[in-house]
């Protein structure tokens, strides 16, 4: 399947109604909507937006209530590369910095 718009992107489906400028306004909502995140409890990229306001991870099984086009703890996965480098603290939940904690002392206890 070839694609089919170059500018417009998921807004396409409007036509030339509403005006460019709510379009646009629209595009960066629904491209924040239904991209995947990257899940504070497990790391991978598999968090996605079930309902307004309800965020399920593909890979922990985990369901997290957070804002209603993006989650609102979690760095969407085009800014996760910028912060490939740290540990993700900004924007971090007590309960994920609890479980990276554990996480690292458990690797410094299994290096020993």
């Amino acid at each position: 399947m070839t694609k089919r718009t170059k500018k417009v992107g998921v807004t396409g489906k409007y036509g030339t109604r509403y005006g460019a400028s709510l379009r646009k306004q629209v595009k960066k909502m629904e491209v924040t909507q239904h991209a995947k995140y990257t899940c504070t409890f497990c790391g991978k990229v598999t968090v996605k937006r079930q309902a307004t306001g309800i965020w399920d991870c593909k890979s922990c099984k985990r369901t997290v209530a957070g804002g209603a086009y993006t989650v609102a703890f979690v760095l969407p996965t085009l800014l996760n590369d910028a912060y490939q480098d740290g540990p993700l603290t900004k924007n971090s939940t007590p309960a994920a910095a609890a479980m990276r904690s554990t996480l690292r002392r458990l690797r410094e206890i299994a290096e020993v």
